[in-house]
This record gives structure tokens, C-alpha cells and sequence, in this order.
């Protein structure tokens, strides 16, 4: 059972389900306790694991695409967690069938896996220095196709780079907890053809970043 905050409030727990509160509390914890994000990251995925494993948490309007979104291709973003001081948020990502998200960072760690349908992920590896920040020479690191259930880590540099598609016959749900406002933050969108780099705030599709408008 959970509880959809609506009429502005756009930190805090966005949507109220048991399920989400362990996770954040879980998260907290090791958070304050472990320094090491790869191994915070490692304690953390016994309660990432369950909260995929679990129905009935996520409310449907947040599973469905939206063709307002700043991510594009219909792709929607809707904040289920964000702590108001922007230092861990939740957040479903619902992809189309056939439709990818452009190659993009994170810059945070965290943890990614699929509540619904299934995903292709390109990971990318970058090249340069990073001194330039126009431009970026990318190559394929790994291609994985992730599935109900599963899930993987987040530990810039390294895996911060990639492009999510769809691979399913119903668009995909993924969940993702990150050590950031994800969509409030500007990020990177990149072209790996051109090497272009384009700074980005893809915002969230059921809330506010702050200093934007309504």
C-alpha cells in the first residue's frame, strides 16, 4: 500500500510505501556508517533487491511514458524519494517500446535494476582527459541486457557513462537510487559519433527542481 504526495511537495517521500522507507532508511545507515561507496554500494543490495522483488509499491501514473519529458523519446522520469538537501533521491524511469534514452552521466553512485520489461544497456568508457568539457572521446566498454529482477551499480568514473533501450514488448520501468537530485542536477548528454558534450537538466516529470517553475 502506499500514498501518492501530491499539490507541490516535491521532497521527501514522494510517493509513502513501507517498501521505499527501508531503502532509504537502509541507505542512511550505510550511508553514515561506510565511507567507501563501493562498498556501501555492495551492503546495499540485499534491500535494492527486495524493493524490485516487491509488488504493488509503485503507483501505475508513475509507470507510464511522458512525452513532456526532458529526457525525450517519450521517456518519463518521476521522483519517488528526494532528500531536500539533494544528497540521495529515487526515482522511476519509464522507457517506450523500441524508444532509448540519449548516452548521459550521473555523476553519483547508486544503483540501477529493472522493475518492469526489460533493458539494453551500452556502457561507454571515456577516453580523453575530460579537460575539455565540449567534447569527449567515448568507446564501448560492455553491452548488457538486464531483466526483471536484475540490477547493477553506479561508480563514477567508471560505468557513468551509458544509453538505456527498451527491449521489451511493453515499455520498461527501471528504479534508481542515486547519491544526487538526479534530474535536478545539470549532467552530460553526449554524441558519441561527434564527440559533442551538452550539459543537461532533465528534470523530473511529477516535480520541481529548485528555481524552476511550476
Amino acid at each position: 500500500m502506499c500514498d501518492v504526495h501530491h499539490h507541490g511537495n516535491d521532497f521527501g517521500f514522494i510517493v509513502d510505501a513501507p517498501e521505499i522507507r527501508a531503502l532509504i532508511a537502509e541507505t542512511e545507515r550505510l550511508t553514515h556508517e561506510i565511507s567507501d561507496a563501493a562498498t556501501r554500494v555492495e551492503a546495499l543490495r540485499p534491500s535494492f533487491s527486495r524493493l524490485l522483488a516487491a509488488g504493488g509499491w509503485l503507483p501505475e501514473e508513475y509507470a507510464q511514458p511522458d512525452t513532456r519529458s526532458g529526457m525525450g523519446g517519450g521517456i518519463g522520469q518521476y521522483a519517488l524519494y528526494r532528500a531536500e538537501n539533494g544528497s540521495l533521491c529515487l526515482f522511476s524511469l519509464v522507457i517506450p517500446v523500441g524508444a532509448e534514452t540519449p548516452v548521459h552521466d550521473h555523476l553519483a553512485w547508486g544503483l540501477v535494476g529493472v522493475y518492469r520489461g526489460g533493458q539494453s544497456e551500452t556502457i561507454y568508457r571515456r577516453m580523453d582527459d575530460g579537460r575539455d568539457e565540449s567534447h569527449a572521446t567515448l568507446e564501448v566498454a560492455r553491452r548488457q541486457t538486464i531483466a526483471q529482477g536484475e540490477f547493477y551499480a553506479l561508480l563514477p568514473p567508471l560505468d557513468d557513462i551509458h544509453m538505456v533501450k527498451t527491449v521489451s514488448a511493453e515499455p520498461s520501468v527501471s528504479i534508481h537510487l542515486l547519491a544526487n537530485d538526479t534530474a535536478c542536477v545539470t549532467r552530460h548528454r553526449f554524441d558519441p559519433v561527434s564527440g559533442v558534450v551538452t550539459p543537461f537538466r532533465s528534470g523530473y516529470s511529477n516535480a520541481r527542481c529548485a528555481g524552476a517553475g511550476s
